[in-house]
């Protein structure tokens, strides 16, 4: 054999060596990704001949379907089935042709069965001639709270964007998570192409963004919420003592760089030295601008950090990161310290915030997802809560509590009327009010925000209400509305 034929047929040789190679690497090492690639046309046919697991609600223990699989009138093939509609679409989301939103597509590998635990149990189907069939996402969901929440949107905000998330300060299970404007998700379950994209369209063309979650994938400016963490921040550093220090309140208040901050409606906040508390209680700005310049920008951001601030979560569907930026100037810190100036936060950090205090100082990461149940209820996975951080001790803890039912219950406090206890019926509600207003998302009006919780219950409740105006009058009340609900179900 000549030297050429002989590197001709090497070359041959090893082409054919590398093939079988890689034939072998993607049958052993590939399918699990090809099979979820889109535009595998198998895999697409396939997902509709059998059925999908469905999701349930399980927070108030009873165990509320709120998506399934159904079988398609005159075909071997199913289709998802959403009984509720709106009013859990910010949690299931869709499963279409086209793709997928929310839990569908958070717990899909879960839901179609293609998760490597549920392998065994679909091998053993195949071989004795049944249906292949997803797992069960069981959701710590409580259909009482998510109805309640989604009903106090749609009928108590005047048609404005708004968003509720509640909370068990002690576990960090999800309760209720409504946003509104929203969709109905059986919309986007048709098989017509042609449908799917007239539906499709109509809702990203819609201006009030239905699709958009707004309970964790839009940030708004938290207003005097945030004086929660300032708050936070002065009694950890020794800063402030406790709830009867004084601190100065002056109307106006001169800035740094020479503007004048004032309070709202220019008022005189006390004697203009008034307790922390209450300043709290009357929401004073010009107290707490002047107590974050004390503290400073690096401090406040640091406990914005230890409530969850400043960082990526995924419950398990991505939450956008509520964000206190690095400020240095006085200025901008003092306006920070206020909840105005570049912060931004989700109703669900809303609730985070409350959650905290209630838990004596301890964060618990949120979650939405409890148990994963394998065909024949067989567990899957079963969440296990976990702590997040420890944004406070228990003491200053119980000073934030202190300060937080002022609010709510002396009569001077900004949600006395709204969330105090005529209002509620005699249930005891601690909160902070937030009216914030900065920011792109109002357009000129004032966000409307409040965070609260019921102590010795385990729900926290963030609200907020995106041009509402006052949060005491527009968010307070439907924080009331879902925590009457959850309570008339469960007290403990």
């Amino acid at each position: 054999m000549n030297r050429a034929l002989l590197r001709i047929s090497l070359a041959c040789l090893a082409m054919f060596v590398l093939l079988l190679l890689n034939m072998n690497y993607v049958q052993a090492f590939e399918t699990g990704k090809l099979a979820s690639e889109p535009g595998n046309i198998r895999v697409f046919n396939e997902q509709f001949t059998y059925q999908r697991g469905s999701i349930v609600a399980n927070g108030d223990g009873t165990n509320v379907k709120i998506a399934e699989s159904v079988p398609v009138k005159g075909t071997d093939e199913y289709k998802r089935y959403y009984p509720f509609g709106k009013i859990y679409a910010a949690v299931t989301g869709y499963d279409s042709i086209y793709g997928k939103s929310g839990i569908e597509q958070a717990e899909n590998s879960e839901l179609d069965g293609s998760d490597p635990r549920l392998a065994i149990r679909n091998f053993t189907a195949l071989l004795t001639g049944k249906q292949k069939q997803g797992a069960t996402v069981s959701l710590t969901i409580s259909p009482t709270a998510q109805e309640a929440a989604y009903h106090a949107l749609a009928t108590g905000t005047n048609g404005h964007a708004a968003a509720i998330v509640a909370l068990n300060p002690s576990t960090g299970a999800i309760l209720a998570m409504a946003s509104y404007p929203t969709f109905n998700p059986n919309l986007l379950t048709t098989f017509n192409g042609e449908t799917l994209d007239k539906v499709d369209n109509a809702l990203l063309r819609d201006t009030s963004q239905p699709l958009l979650n707004r309970a964790i994938n839009e940030t708004y400016p938290p207003g005097s919420t945030f004086k929660i963490v300032t708050s936070s921040a002065a009694f950890s550093t020794g800063t402030v003592a406790d709830t009867a220090t004084t601190i100065p309140a002056p109307e106006p208040l001169k800035l740094p760089n020479g503007n004048l901050l004032h309070n709202d409606d220019f008022e005189t906040c006390g004697d203009g030295n008034p307790s922390i508390i209450q300043a709290f209680w009357l929401s004073c700005d010009t107290a707490f601008a002047g107590l974050g310049i004390k503290l400073t920008g690096p401090v406040l951001r640091d406990y914005a950090n230890l409530y969850g601030m400043n960082r990526s979560l995924s419950i398990p569907l991505a939450v956008s990161p509520s964000l206190v930026p690095k400020v240095t100037d006085p200025s901008l810190t003092g306006m920070s310290a206020i909840g105005q100036f570049d912060d931004t936060v989700t109703p669900l950090q809303e609730a985070m915030f409350a959650a905290a205090v209630a838990n004596h100082g301890k964060l618990m990461t949120p979650y939405l997802v409890q148990q994963v149940l394998g065909p024949g209820l067989s567990v899957i996975s079963n969440h296990t809560p976990t702590v997040l951080s420890t944004p406070v001790s228990s003491k200053v803890a119980g000073y934030l509590q202190n300060m937080m039912n002022q609010v709510t219950h002396n009569p001077s406090g900004t949600a006395f009327l709204t969330a105090g206890p005529q209002a509620t019926g005699g249930i005891d509600i601690d909160g902070k009010t937030g009216t914030a207003q900065n920011g792109p998302n109002n357009s000129g009006l004032n966000d409307a925000v409040f965070t609260c919780f019921v102590p010795g219950e385990n729900i926290a409740v963030g609200v907020i209400v995106q041009g509402g105006g006052y949060g005491a009058d527009a968010a307070a009340p439907l924080a009331v509305q879902v925590i009457k609900a959850y309570l008339g179900r469960h007290t403990t």
